[in-house]
């Protein structure tokens, strides 16, 4: 179920926003919605690393129909903020999309045989359930590329044991059998948290395969 994605690309500078890195103030999280308000949700939005993957939530709140959510990642990014639940982090902000009223369910892969689950049972459904009394026939896919080996990727965050080839299946499994109505990507390094040159030439050519495989 090849879902046409829009296939302009759109850059847009968020770094002059304060109060967003891994935690987003109300105020900054608001900018950013208003920043993105005209751009398309059925696109591939690169976010950046993993330390922005909360700006996943505002492109959920603007689906217009039931969906799933799966999340790529090796971290399930649903816990509860040690501050404020106004203050989004990017290590809670799928706590904040379960509280949407059109998302049906949260679906959890770290692993290659996670996804054999996603339609036989709930072990790594975050909402437990039967998929399919929801039916996932619509889906929102968010890949965080810290769920791979160093092998293919470089991140700031703990990383996964998933290879790219396993992760690239997925991608294209969830792309015949779903409609996908918008995906993202994040994850990687800045030059201020150490990344070379080599770093960004890796990451980049697995986002680009990524991007291709949901394509």
């Amino acid at each position: 179920m090849r879902t046409e994605f829009t296939r302009d690309i759109i850059i847009t500078d968020f770094s002059h926003i304060e109060e967003t890195n891994c935690y987003c103030s109300p105020q900054s999280a608001e900018t950013i919605r208003q920043k993105i308000l005209s751009f398309p949700i059925n696109a591939i939005h690169f976010i950046g690393t993993g330390d922005y993957h909360y700006q996943t939530l505002f492109w959920l709140e603007r689906l217009t129909e039931p969906f799933s959510l799966v999340l790529i990642d090796n971290h399930p990014d649903d816990q509860q903020s040690a501050f404020t639940e106004e203050l989004l982090s990017c290590g809670g902000w799928v706590e904040q999309a379960r509280k949407l009223p059109l998302c049906k369910r949260t679906v959890w892969i770290r692993e290659a045989s996670d996804y054999c689950h996603l339609t036989s049972s709930p072990e790594s459904i975050k909402n437990p359930g039967s998929i399919s009394e929801v039916g996932m026939h619509t889906v929102y896919l968010s890949v965080d590329i810290d769920v791979l080996s160093q092998e293919y990727a470089h991140t700031d965050w703990s990383q996964g044991e998933m290879t790219l080839e396993e992760l690239l299946t997925i991608c294209r499994r969830l792309s015949e059998e779903f409609k996908i109505l918008g995906a993202d990507i994040c994850g990687g390094l800045t030059e201020d948290k150490g990344g070379t040159d080599a770093d960004f030439a890796l990451n980049q050519r697995t986002i680009r395969a990524i991007a291709d495989a949901i394509l």
